[in-house]
This record gives structure tokens, sequence and C-alpha cells, in this order.
């Protein structure tokens, strides 16, 4: 994109940054519309495996439901408790909603199709996704109210206990693509399994581990069965509970972006990314972007169904599993792959 604008007679310095601030504003465009519509999925599969029909009265098919309720959130009025700290009150979603689109920035949709393809992609999200536990405790806190403050203290403990285990599995990844760079780990997948098939997970040492970052996924953001950050059977609507109108929005935005985020990751990490599935060169003819949609999807159906049939968990069986079996077991298929890896040669 740089050279097309230098094309146009711009130097190299404007062609970068007006490259540059184009492509955040496409993907953010369309990270913002990707969560409108797997806000219908998401409804359209819960009312599927509930026996309902779900949303099926505005637009075609019901597909315009999800822009019909943010004009509804976008004119209602926004209530702040007067006991609230309005100012970090106000913060707080802007925080989740900034993070989870900054995340986006080093997501390889096909070759090339990055906004910065940095040689440390990974640890920029790991960062990234990192910072999300602030806006939920700042709203929990800002709240000055008992609920949204039991949240935000889970929301805290679960983001921190899953994230040790999500960054040990990345190791293993790291490992064996030797690379820290996002499209540099999709290509290390590509004729991985058999010689044939594009992906991490086939391998026998590494697909305990996809297993372990998909469940790892869920709890990370909050997804059933590990919500209890929104618990309402005890917590009303947990961290959310205060919030009204566009900052509520914001906060739901936020969340589903991050569950794309996931969903994306579980691609790039393990399923080839933007590679078809198997080497066969007719699927090359589809475009990479498809097969990176058409992955994601998959997953985000996953994390749907999870929701729709799997109960939630207590709070201490959430922590034991997260601290007691996830921790142990990544720590240990580090020392198992590492030392795999140096066996074969694979260093060398």
């Amino acid at each position: 994109m740089t050279e097309f604008f230098q094309s146009l007679g711009m130097s190299y310095e404007w062609a970068w940054t007006v490259a540059t601030l184009t492509g955040i504003i496409v993907i953010s465009l369309l990270v913002m519309f990707s969560v409108a519509m797997v806000i219908y999925v998401d409804r359209k599969v819960l009312g599927a495996i509930m026996m309902r029909r779900g949303p099926n009265v505005v637009g075609p098919f019901g597909l315009l439901q999800s822009f019909a309720d943010g004009l509804k959130v976008f004119l209602q009025e926004t209530i702040i408790p007067s006991a609230a700290n309005k100012g970090i009150f106000l913060l707080a979603p802007i925080i989740t909603f900034t993070v989870a689109l900054a995340a986006w920035a080093v997501i390889p949709f096909d070759a090339g199709v990055v906004v910065s393809d940095i040689n440390v992609g990974l640890l920029y999200i790991l960062a990234i996704s990192s910072l999300g536990v602030y806006g939920v405790v700042m709203s929990g806190w800002a709240s000055n109210s008992k609920y949204p403050f039991f949240s935000a203290m889970r929301a805290a403990a679960q983001m921190i206990s899953y994230e040790v285990s999500i960054g040990f599995v990345l190791v293993c990844v790291v490992l064996f693509a030797g690379t820290f760079n996002m499209s540099g780990i999709v290509m290390a997948q590509q004729g991985h399994g058999f010689g044939f098939i594009n992906g991490f997970f086939v391998n026998p040492l590494l697909f305990p581990m996809f297993v372990v970052f998909f469940i790892s996924a869920l709890a990370e953001t909050a997804r059933a069965p590990f919500d209890l950050t929104e618990a309402e059977s005890e917590l009303v609507a947990g961290y959310q509970t205060e919030y009204s109108s566009m900052s509520f929005a914001l906060f739901w935005l936020g969340e589903y972006a991050n569950i794309l985020l996931m969903c994306s990751l579980c691609t790039l990490l393990f399923m080839g990314g933007w590679l078809p599935p198997v080497e066969w060169a007719p699927l090359y003819y589809v475009p990479g972007i498809v097969w990176f949609l058409l992955k994601t999807f998959f997953f985000f159906f996953l994390f749907s169904w999870i929701w729709a049939t799997v109960p939630r968990y207590r709070y201490d069986q959430l922590m034991r599993l997260g601290w007691k079996v996830f921790l142990p077991m990544s720590l240990i298929f580090v020392a198992i792959i590492s030392g795999y890896l140096m066996a074969t040669g694979h260093f060398s």
C-alpha cells in the first residue's frame, strides 16, 4: 500500500503514514462489522440449539438486528451513579474497547495483509491482551457497588491465572516455529502434518497444547462456562451492572472483539492461518483470507456451542483447573517439547 501512495507522488514518509492510517481504519471497520455479525450468529446458534428462532424480524433473516440494537443503545441516556468516580467510570469501557482493537494490528489475514508485520507480534498480542483486565477492574472499582467490585476481583484473578498457561502454550508454538512473527508461525505450519496437512494441531506434542489454549481462551474472554465475571445468579450482571447506553455497548464490543481475536489466534497458531487445510494445488486458488475467515468463524461456532451446552463452573473449579491442571501440564510440555527438539537437532 505504501508503494501505491508513493506512485501518487507522495514522499516515502507521507506514503507510509497514510498507508498505515488507512490500514488501521480499514481493519477497525472490518472488526466492528464482524463483531456485529458474530453477535447475530451467536444468537442464531443459541436459538437453534435451544430450539427457538433467534433474531428473524429486523432485516432479511434478522441480519440487521445487531445494528438496530446498536442504534438503540446509542440513543439511550448514559446514567452515572451519584457515588461513582465519574472519570474512571467513563474511562473503563474506552480502555476495554481500545485495547481490544489494538491487538488486531499484528494479525495477518493473508500473506502480507497485516497492518504491522513485526518480529515480536506474538509478544505484542500477549502484552496487549493482558491490558484488557484494567478496563474491567477500573469499572468494578469506579462503580462504587459491591457486585461490580466482586466481579472485577474475579476477572483479575481469572485472567492472570489463565494467561500464565497461555504464555507457556505460546512458548511451545514458538519452539516449533522458531519465530515470534505471526506470519512466520503460519508459514512454519505448511506441510507440518505428515508432509501435506497445514497446521500444528496434528502434531502429537502440540495437540494437547491446542486443547489447553482453546479452553484457556474461553476463560481469558470470560466466556461460558467460565463467565464467572458476569454470573447473574450472584452478581446481577458483574462489572457492567451500573453501565448503560454506549458505555455498556463498548464493553460488549470489546468483549466480542477479544473473542474474535482468540478465535483468530487459534487459527493462526494451530490451524495454518490463511493456508488451505491440506497441500493440494487447486485449494490455493481460494484466496487466503477466505480460509482464514472460515477457520476463525468455525472456532467462534465452537465458542457459541459451548456457551449453549456446558453449565457454568464454580469459581473454585475455575481456579483449580487453571493452577493445578493447566499450569503444571503446560510446564511439563515445554520441557518435553524443548527436549524433543534438541534431541532431533531442530535448533541446529
